[in-house]
């Protein structure tokens, strides 16, 4: 099977070319990607926990689910796609705003992305992909708020990033 490849961007998002996924992270070159936050009516946010086989952060908590887009795939279409893949079910998606970020790994891998963050609502149990994740829980935002400050190690890098301007975000719009 081929390996995935990433859209390799500039900072305006225009599209590059196009990478294996891994050499982009080696090499730590600018690609596109996208976050999905899911909450529920209670202002919880649905976390899921990276499967603990996973080339990086394994087993660390992190947003709804989040990946790469497919070489001429919409952000919302990337997003659906992918929240179906990993969570197993399928709500409709809110584009939010996109930003870029770099976190490097100790393996020697970088996550130098614009992310492009993307909100549904949701309030049933997801059927996760154990491939993928090892379990999900809800978690009331203002407590992950906290959480990440007292407990950072539990959460990934970008989780971190990302779940501040989230949080801000949320705060000013909702």
């Amino acid at each position: 099977m081929e390996e995935e490849k990433v859209i390799l961007v500039n900072s305006n998002d225009e599209p590059i070319g196009l990478m294996p996924k891994m050499e982009a992270h080696e090499k730590a070159l600018l690609h596109r990607a996208f976050s999905v936050f899911v909450i529920n009516g209670n202002n919880e946010l649905m976390l899921q926990q990276r499967a603990l086989q996973k080339y990086h952060s394994p087993g660390l908590w992190t947003n709804t689910c989040c990946s790469h887009q497919r070489d001429g795939e919409e952000n919302i279409e990337a997003g659906l796609r992918r929240l179906q893949e990993e969570m197993g079910f399928e709500t409709p998606l809110e584009y939010l705003f996109n930003f870029i970020y770099k976190a490097p790994f100790d393996n020697g891998l970088t996550e130098h992305e614009l992310d492009h963050v993307m909100l549904g609502r949701y309030e049933g149990e997801p059927s996760i992909n154990s491939e993928e994740v090892a379990s999900w829980k809800w978690m009331d935002i203002d407590l992950i708020h906290a959480d990440l400050i007292n407990n950072p190690a539990a959460y990934t890098v970008w989780f971190a990033i990302i779940f501040d301007r989230f949080y801000n975000y949320l705060k000013e719009n909702l």
